[in-house]
């Protein structure tokens, strides 16, 4: 069965101007992302991973081409309108957590959900289970994101990134601040909720991170190189106990081989 296209970039676009000088992060890029999938963007600092993503998702706006979601080119919009589209069907997780440090971890992400969802009792449901669900419990919710572990910090705002049920969840370098123990947590939770359907773009610069993708592509110099088809994720290839131990490195391996010959 073919997958559903939700959001599709068409000859892409994007120059930044500094006095006389033009920068051309982004040039004459295509690529359709599909519903379901967990895709990574990878490539060398300098290729535009971050720009494509704040283009897809509505953040920034491309030079040229387009990005069209459903059968609405979103680059065309007003500020208002972008702002509603975020709103309305995207989701945000940051290497930077960005939690208002003068609110509890419930209020962080209340507040995100009071801006499509005024029934504030429903809400406030959703929002405990999916906070208990990562793993912040019942006495952590009144805590101010200073009193939470960075780990706490990061699934709380990823709690924050999914509370309205966004069709795309865009992360950026999501475990990039965090030590090893914080990033495997948080890389489960993205795991998990792509299990359930939810559709993930990530840009990250580890293999860690990129095994837990489907669909893994390369950007070099603002243009797509390749990408490759990992198929779903199985586990830690390094756990001994995974029943599907040696397909987890079956994946690493082609993921390996993959950026060597993209030169990373």
């Amino acid at each position: 069965m073919d997958k559903k296209i939700i959001l599709t970039a068409k000859d892409l676009s994007k120059t930044f101007s500094n006095k006389a000088v033009q920068q051309h992060v982004l040039k004459n890029l295509n690529l359709s992302i599909y519903e379901g999938d967990f895709t990574v963007i990878m490539g060398n600092s300098g290729s535009g991973k971050s720009t494509l993503l704040y283009a897809l998702s509505g953040m920034d706006r491309p030079t040229l081409g387009s990005i069209v979601y459903g059968d609405t080119d979103i680059s065309k919009y007003s500020n208002d309108q972008l702002a509603r589209f975020r709103r309305d069907h995207c989701g945000f997780v940051f290497q930077q957590n960005y939690l208002n440090d003068t609110m509890s971890a419930l209020d962080n992400v209340m507040v995100s959900g009071l801006l499509k969802s005024k029934d504030r009792k429903a809400l406030a449901k959703r929002a405990k289970e999916l906070l208990n669900r990562v793993e912040i419990t019942e006495q952590d919710l009144d805590k101010f994101p200073t009193q939470l572990s960075g780990g706490g910090q990061q699934r709380v705002a990823v709690v924050r990134g999914v509370i309205n049920s966004p069709e795309i969840l865009f992360a950026d370098e999501p475990t990039g601040a965090l030590n090893s123990q914080n990033t495997e947590n948080v890389l489960n939770i993205l795991s998990d909720l792509n299990n359930e359907g939810q559709s993930i773009v990530m840009v990250t610069h580890t293999v860690k991170a990129a095994e837990r993708g489907n669909r893994i592509i390369y950007l070099a110099d603002g243009v797509i190189s390749d990408e490759v088809d990992l198929g779903e994720y199985v586990g830690d290839y390094k756990d001994e106990k995974n029943p599907m131990r040696e397909q987890a490195l079956e994946r690493h391996r082609k993921l390996k081989d993959f950026l060597q010959d993209m030169g990373w």
